[in-house]
């Protein structure tokens, strides 16, 4: 079987990590990159060996690529992903999944229609703290989850112009969230406050409530001068605290209800201090688990990749908060 040809499109920061990763996997061949900026292609194509284009529908007619990862500007991803669709490629576009809800609608459509994979770059979800924290979860470890509170801290990055901390940050967190509850938002409510970006929100402090129960709270800016990726999840018995950039995760126990078995957990009356347990994790980097997930589900073979479905609704989530920051209500969702 031959090797299968992939191609980015766009390598800026983050589309040349997408280049470097293909280009280190032994099952795939990187045979092109493409990027408006004639002096970042060439860079990219020197380090990782791949031809360049500064028109991407040049090299998808040209190249014909089983696979393409999308990393240009939010307001670009629609039409080049459909661009990509209609030339026969399996697509993963950088979240978030498009600049508006119909544009998202479009892209997986159409993705469906032809048969294609259509994936969505919600990193963390191959973070391995965020992984062993869901199975932890899943098995039950906290009891009844109570709270989920995000922290994604840092300075303000000079690469975006086109959309605020909520559309570029906040999906990360809401797409943990969602994954981690397997739960739906019923309603929201949130404040931002803009400070250095000139058209969009630089701070941001959101409420979300689950239909399970799960209160979700995010705190989320460009405005601090050190970098924090932070998940904590509060229930029956304990706290598990995730760093998202060490790939730690930390188990704080609830002694109270520690020698409590499972059929009185309900009678859970205090909360006090237990042991702190450092869990060991085997780390690895996401992206490189993200591509590797988007090739397998390209080939037809098991990857879990974040669906074009799932990056909508993130989407549609960080619009109404959006929105809720502006009208100042509270939005119940359907």
């Amino acid at each position: 079987m031959d090797t299968p040809k992939v191609a980015v499109i766009g390598v800026g920061a983050m589309g040349r990590n997408h280049a470097r990763v293909y280009h280190e996997m032994p099952d795939v061949e990187l045979a092109a990159v493409a990027d408006l900026d004639p002096v970042l292609a060439k860079e990219a194509a020197r380090l990782y060996g791949a031809r360049i284009y500064t028109d991407y529908r040049a090299m998808l007619e040209e190249i014909q690529p089983a696979m393409v990862s999308v990393v240009v500007p939010t307001q670009a991803h629609c039409q080049v992903t459909l661009d990509a669709l209609e030339a026969g490629c399996h697509v993963l576009v950088e979240k978030p999944i498009a600049a508006t809800l119909e544009e998202g609608r479009r892209m997986i459509e159409r993705a469906a229609g032809l048969g294609r994979v259509l994936a969505v770059g919600h990193i963390e979800r191959y973070n391995p703290a965020v992984i062993e924290l869901k199975h932890r979860l899943d098995n039950g470890t906290l009891g009844r989850i109570f709270q989920i509170h995000a922290r994604r801290l840092g300075p303000f990055p000079a690469r975006v112009r086109d959309v605020g901390v909520v559309v570029d940050l906040a999906t990360h967190d809401l797409d943990i969230m969602r994954y981690l509850t397997g739960s739906e938002v019923r309603r929201l409510y949130a404040e931002v406050e803009q400070e250095i970006h000139t058209a969009h929100e630089d701070l941001f402090s959101g409420l979300v409530r689950f239909k399970d129960g799960v209160v979700g709270v995010l705190n989320i800016n460009w405005l601090t001068p050190t970098k924090m990726r932070e998940i904590t999840v509060t229930g029956q018995r304990g706290m598990f605290l995730a760093n998202l950039l060490t790939q730690d995760l930390y188990f704080y126990e609830n002694e109270e209800a520690g020698s409590l078995d499972w059929n009185h957990l309900s009678l859970l009356r205090g909360v006090s201090e237990g042991q702190m347990v450092r869990l060991r994790l085997q780390r690895r980097e996401p992206l490189r688990a993200e591509l590797e997930a988007f090739v397998a589900a390209a080939r037809g073979e098991p990857g879990e990749i974040v669906r074009g479905e799932d990056g909508l609704r993130v989407l549609e989530l960080a619009r109404a908060l959006i929105e809720a920051s502006r009208t100042q209500r509270v939005i119940t969702l359907s």
